[in-house]
């Protein structure tokens, strides 16, 4: 039996996040995630998804009048 690394599930939850945020389908990022078995028995993933955010998608510009 296998379990997932916490960095497994971090990857995972960043898969998740980045189809929310982009409104898009979870299963390709899913299946094109590539895993390794450590010695501890503990799954990783060796590509996790980069998630990238605009500047200005969740705080809008300052003019400086603040």
């Amino acid at each position: 039996m296998f379990r997932l690394s916490d960095e497994a599930l971090g990857a995972i939850m960043m898969a998740l996040q980045k189809s929310l945020m982009e409104q898009s389908d979870i299963v390709p990022t899913l299946s094109a995630l590539e895993f390794k078995i450590g010695e501890n028995k503990k799954l990783y993933i060796m590509n996790p998804p980069i998630v990238k955010l605009q500047e200005d998608s969740m705080y809008p510009a300052s003019d400086g009048t603040d």
